[in-house]
């Protein structure tokens, strides 16, 4: 009877796996296709699109435009519990330009990029959601197989919106990835985060022949930076704060009446973290006074920490390890060595690759994801692939470059079969559910109430225009 059940488990996972193989040039079209188009946060129409086309093709039914974001989707498939989800992102990053090549060259025309590879992250969750579909129709399993379109990860809390909408409240796990230059699946978290754009008017005149009668708006942008960059000294050790002056005036010899800085704030823990903004926000107030001039702000965005969950992330890394990482062929590995040339570590790439990371768990990372505030509202587990050569960065010439070729596809294909994995096995154990909830409610608490770091400002869907 054991040897039964064993190749019962084994048979279910070569479905899957076998599904996602059948797919992998669709997969790698995909994928490509998101890459091509580049589209940045709220503005992501062709590739919410594409996402969306592939996934009524296989038989999901597509609930449009949720949570008042026109790229925004659940697309579903089944009937009953549990519910299980995957999720998909697919924004940009502006401001960088690069072909798939293994040196720094910008494409003409071009500026935004899928530098953090959320064009492989998208696609790599529809073909675990695909391959699930497949294995509960075989098998007649009854439950519901969800996949979240979740659009403006990059600074646009999209996932923010669609929580504080309540599309997660009856969905029992969300299973998602990320694009890395590692693979692991650790319980792992990160920093909560909120963002502004701070806003200073002041009044503009003859910066040489009348400038008593100025009063300037990029005289309080640099008075609130200094202060800020005073508090740094005064916050605790794990806060990040930096900023950019997205407008500081169009000609010296005009004393600005408009100038603007756009500041994130990071901290692990939610509570803090709203302390330290009120901080932040005590500067530009100082600022205005001692310039003479007003202030307004708004909030672009805000994200929780990651909720860790030891229960998921084991199944998850029980999947990954069995999935194995990535394997370079000679044109990988050639591509990969001059990338290699351009970071600081460049040993042992294609071992390193091929790697899965031994488990972690109480795990802390410097950045942030709107897919904090997704796992505080149901249990939660990710993992990231090796999709970029080994010491990338996110964010980077490098990662783009990776995205295109091989070495991308591949750590997709990775993810893609190491989710559908986790997701059947969700589906044939509702133990591992029922302990994933327990877990759940102890780090959380029963009664915890969620309130939106953003507060209830509507979506920004013009933010990156």
């Amino acid at each position: 009877m054991f040897l039964s059940l064993c190749s019962l488990i084994a048979n279910a996972n070569e479905s899957v796996l076998n599904s996602i193989e059948r797919r992998s040039d669709q997969l790698t079209d995909l994928s490509d296709l998101i890459w091509d188009l580049a589209e940045v946060g709220y503005q992501e129409t062709r590739s919410s699109a594409a996402l969306k086309s592939a996934l009524e093709a296989e038989g999901f039914t597509i609930e449009s435009g949720v949570a008042e974001i026109p790229t925004a989707f659940i697309a579903s498939y089944g009937s009953g519990e549990p519910v299980i989800a995957v999720m998909g992102e697919f924004d940009a990053l502006p401001g960088i330009s690069q072909a798939a090549l293994p040196y720094p060259k910008a494409v003409e025309g071009k500026h935004s990029a899928q530098a953090c590879g959320h064009h492989l992250f998208g696609t790599g969750s529809l073909g675990a959601a695909i391959a699930t579909r497949e294995w509960l129709e075989q098998t007649g399993t009854s439950g519901t197989i969800q996949f979240f379109g979740t659009p403006a990860e990059e600074g646009g809390s999209g996932k923010v919106y669609m929580v504080r909408a309540g599309l997660f409240d009856n969905v029992d796990t969300v299973i998602h990835w990320h694009p890395a230059s590692v693979n692991a699946a650790d319980s792992a978290s990160t920093l909560a985060n909120r963002s502004a754009k701070f806003t200073f008017s002041g009044v503009s005149s003859h910066a040489a022949s009348a400038p008593e009668r100025g009063r300037s708006a990029l005289d309080a942008v640099e008075s609130m930076n200094f202060m800020v960059n005073l508090l740094r000294e005064h916050v605790p050790a794990s806060t990040r704060l930096h900023y950019v002056i997205t407008d500081g005036g169009s000609a010296p010899n005009v004393v600005p009446n408009k100038a603007q800085s756009f500041y994130y704030v990071r901290h692990p823990d939610e509570s803090s973290l709203r302390a330290i903004w009120d901080r932040v926000v005590a500067t530009a107030e100082a600022a205005a006074l001692g310039t003479s001039t007003t202030m307004s702000y708004e909030v672009i965005h805000g994200n929780y920490s990651v909720l860790p969950n030891d229960t998921l992330a084991q199944v998850m890394h029980k999947n990954l390890s069995a999935v194995g990482g990535v394997h370079y062929t000679e044109t990988d590995l050639a591509f990969a060595k001059e990338i290699a040339k351009t970071l600081p570590d460049d040993a042992l790439l294609a071992e390193r690759a091929a790697q899965i990371k031994p488990y972690t768990s109480g795990v802390r990372g410097n950045g942030s994801t709107d897919v904090g505030d997704v796992s505080w509202t149901v249990p939660t587990v990710g993992m990231s692939a090796a999709t970029w050569v080994p010491g990338t960065g996110a964010h980077t010439w490098q990662a783009v470059a990776a995205g295109r070729t091989p070495i991308g596809h591949k750590g997709m294909i990775v993810a893609a079969k190491s989710m559908a994995l986790t997701a059947v096995d969700l589906f044939k154990n509702p133990a591992l559910l029922s302990a994933a909830k327990d877990e759940f409610y102890s780090r959380r608490g029963r009664d915890f109430e969620y309130e939106a770091l953003l507060g209830d400002r509507e979506p920004p869907l013009d933010y990156r225009r």
